[in-house]
Parts: C-alpha cells; structure tokens; sequence
C-alpha cells in the first residue's frame, strides 16, 4: 500500500506514528529531544532488520522520523517528489505554486475552521504583554497523558504531573533549564547532536524570539513552510499545523499567538470540532486536523467562554497495528504559566496564568 492517503500497518512506518508521541516517561529531556534518540535506536533497528529481510519486505522504503515533537510536529515523501518536479507548494515553489497555494488559502479562510481561529486570535491579541529577561525561566506546568509503543502496541500511561522551567537565554545552551515529573526533578539538556549548545529557535522557542516572529499570517506561515524541518513520509501542511501546534501552551507574545492562529486558518485540511476533551476531561472548542496518511487526528482544545489554550490530544482514526481506532495516542492540559526568576521554584499562586 503505498497510496500516501492509506493507512499503513507496515513495520517500516512506526518511526513516524512513534514520531507523533510524546517521549516515554524518562524525563532527563524534554519531550521533543527525546525523539532524537528514539530516532537514532529506530534507525538501528531498521538497518538490523533490512540485513535479514526477504525482497517482498524490503520493498518499502525506510522512513525517518522527524527528531523533535511538541507534542508532534514535516515534510511528506510526495511532497517532496513534487518539489523536485517544480511542482511543490505554496510558499516555497515559483508563481505557479504561490498561485496554487492562495487559492488554497482563500478557500481556508471560507471553512467554520477560519471563523473560529480567528475569533481566538483576536482574543490572543487581547492579552497583555510581558516583560521577560533574558536571565528568567518560563515555567509551564500540565497534566500529560502518553502512548509507549515500545511493545509494538498503544500503552497508553496514566495521567502525569509534569513542570518545566525553560531558560529564556538566547544561547546557545547546553543546560536548557529543569523539567519535574511526578516530583523527580531532571536537566533538560541541549538537544542531540548540538555539541555547541542549543539556540533559541523553533526548537526551543524563548519569548523573546517568538516576538521576533513576523506578525502578518501570511510572512508567519511562509516562514513556518520555511523553516519546518522536512521527513519523508510527512504531508507538508500537517507538518506545518504541527509545527504551530508546537508553539502553542506555552507563553507567546499577544501579536504572535495571534498570528499563529490565524495562520494555522490558512493551512488546508484544518476543521472545527465541538466535541474535544484535553488530559483532565475538559470540553471545550476544537481545532482538528487528520494525518490521513497515518490515521491520526490532532486535535487542539479552546476554552469556550474565553478562548483561551487549553491543552491538546491526537489518536488513531482508523484500526492499526499500533491499536483500534480511537486508541489514545496523546493528551495534554495546560494548567498554569509564568515568569521565574530561578529554575525549579514554583511561582505563587498570583503569578500564573491559566487554571491552577
């Protein structure tokens, strides 16, 4: 089956369903770096495995998965097929692409979908800008639910406490900042293969650089088509929503969590749902957007009244080798942020944002 709108069962393709899940419950990295060494041990395990295949299973390709997620976030094999013809999309092709793309966009901006990122964005655009320096810590603090596809099926973990305190220094860092799970205080380290330190970018985005962030939806989503590292297999838009799904539960600028959303409108295949849940079972509004290729649905959850984040959750869609469909693969719910000025103390209570 190699229609990238199936659904696969293939061995070869559990580095990217594995690439959409939070890293499993060792927590000395966050959750996105620890993909890069979930990353390199697939890679192992795929060239063991192509040492003994029979040509019927060496046929399919091997696919990498992408080494970063928060909590997913590509380029698809067909996508960049058709950028080597001169064909590929949107922001990063010729006039013929560009053309194809607005068109596209102007479409998106007709959906429900539209309607909704944008009553969200204005209400981001409402909220008050912080003063962060560059020697304070952001911290997070949520409640998180995972898959572990260690046994080659959905396991899905029971609820987990976690807390971050994420230095706001430009770097490069090689001390990221601290993580807590379930009260076991962890480093968070550079990312795998920095050897000169991790800089602030998508990958470990400090509010300072997310203000930094073009502001107009259109030169925002260009720059995210841009800038999202590419993986075969990968649909590029769904690479893209991921991306800004990435950069969302965090602290962002008021202009810049207005603009993610309205460029998250413009990208094709984005839908409303009015039926989602974050990890502690709260309903709210939903932003959704389905992996086609791989059976999976992302989902985003707004609270109703205010609009405001509050967490996320992606699951199967269809039946797999992985799991039923409906099977969990990740869910999280934002309950408090703020400003620190040392990593690992908790912020009083009247200085957080969000539900305590």
């Amino acid at each position: 089956m190699n229609d990238r709108h199936a659904c696969p069962e293939r061995h070869d393709d559990r580095e990217e369903i594995a690439r959409l899940l939070p890293a499993p419950a060792d927590w000395d990295l966050p959750r996105e770096q620890h993909l890069r060494h979930k990353d390199l041990l697939m890679r192992h395990i795929d060239r063991d495995q192509a040492e003994t295949a029979t040509p019927e299973t060496s046929a399919a390709p091997v696919r990498r998965a992408r080494p970063r997620l928060r909590p997913a976030l590509v380029a698809s094999a067909a996508a960049l097929a058709l950028a080597a013809a001169g064909t590929a999309g949107a922001v990063l092709s010729g006039n013929g692409g560009h053309d194809d793309a607005a068109a596209a966009h102007a479409a998106a901006d007709m959906r429900p979908a539209a309607a909704l990122l944008h009553r969200i964005s204005n209400a981001a655009a409402n909220h008050g800008t912080l003063t962060v320096r560059d020697d304070q810590f952001v911290y997070t603090r949520e409640m998180v639910r995972e898959a572990d596809l260690t046994s080659g099926k959905a396991v899905v973990s029971p609820l987990k406490d976690y807390e971050a305190w994420v230095s706001q220094q430009p770097g490069p860092l090689h001390r990221l900042g601290l993580s807590r799970v379930d009260g076991e205080t962890l480093p968070i380290n550079a990312e795998l293969g920095d050897t000169k330190g991790t800089p602030a970018g998508l990958g470990r985005p400090t509010y300072r650089w997310l203000a930094a962030l073009p502001t107009d939806p259109d030169k925002l989503l260009a720059y995210l088509y841009a800038k999202t590292p590419a993986a075969e297999g990968r649909e590029r838009d769904q690479a893209v929503f991921e991306e800004i799904g990435g950069l969302l539960g965090g602290l962002t600028p008021p202009r810049t969590a207005a603009a993610l959303y309205q460029a998250a409108a413009k990208i094709p295949g984005v839908d409303r749902s009015s039926r989602v849940r974050d990890a502690i079972g709260r309903q709210g509004l939903g932003i959704v957007r389905d992996d086609t290729r791989y059976c999976v649905r992302t989902e985003w959850v707004f609270d109703a009244k205010d609009y405001s984040f509050l967490g996320s959750r992606s699951y199967l869609t269809k039946d797999t080798s992985y799991g039923k469909a409906g099977t969990l693969l990740s869910s999280t719910a934002e309950l408090a942020h703020a400003v620190v000025d040392k990593a690992g103390v908790r912020p009083a209570a009247g200085d957080r944002t969000g539900t305590a």
